[in-house]
């Protein structure tokens, strides 16, 4: 995993979310870092003090391959290639049709063979930065924070899940947003994570225009 810019600045933004089995979020922004991470993040933590790993994971994913082990273990789904716009972001369970996939919809890129290890029960979006310093307590503020309304973490029973990354855009009154949707199908057991790409591109710039 290696972001390709890390600017300064902006703070992450997020309001509404959407129904039972698909949950959706608007304006979320990646902290002008081309990443955004999906997983446990108090798993992610477990997993740096049972490695010996610094408080910098970004440097110690992007120098060593502590960060492929993460990957591989379900501790993180890194998703590479993300423009600086705001998202609409749409967490779909249980088997309801993805949003992207709907008619209205245009879908650009489609990713599976992810798997992610929940158990904390919740996945939260976040961003590249939160690796820059982990802590217990920045980790402590962080969760904090997103138990504010509208911060794109929803809850999920423990387990293990598979994960398909779908983004291009969808409809939101009546305009084209560029979407990333993740969709999460619980597993009976461990879900191997062999065929995953994490520099694929996800980039939507001018796809949606």
């Amino acid at each position: 995993m290696r972001p390709s810019n890390i600017p300064t600045g902006a703070a992450l933004s997020i309001v509404a979310q959407g129904h039972t089995m698909r949950h959706e979020f608007d304006e979320v922004l990646n902290d002008l870092v081309d990443y955004f991470l999906l997983g446990d993040i108090q798993l992610l933590e477990r997993f740096k003090q049972e490695h010996g790993l610094p408080d910098d994971l970004a440097y110690e994913f992007t120098h060593h391959d502590s960060g492929d082990k993460a990957v591989r273990d379900g501790v993180v789904l890194p998703v590479a290639g993300v423009d600086n716009l705001p998202y609409h972001v749409v967490f779909t369970l249980d088997g309801q049709t993805p949003k992207l996939r709907e008619a209205s919809s245009r879908l650009k890129h489609q990713r599976g063979g992810y798997s992610l290890k929940i158990e904390h029960g919740a996945v939260m979006l976040y961003t590249w930065r939160i690796l820059q310093y982990l802590t217990p307590k920045t980790l402590g503020d962080l969760l904090a924070r997103y138990r504010e309304p509208g911060r794109p973490v929803i809850e999920l029973d423990n387990g293990w899940y598979d994960v398909e990354v779908l983004a291009g855009a969808c409809l939101c009154d009546g305009l084209y947003e560029p979407t990333f949707e993740f969709v999460l199908n619980k597993r009976a057991g461990r879900v191997a994570n062999t065929t995953v790409d994490t520099g694929y591109n996800f980039s939507l710039r001018g796809y949606f225009d």
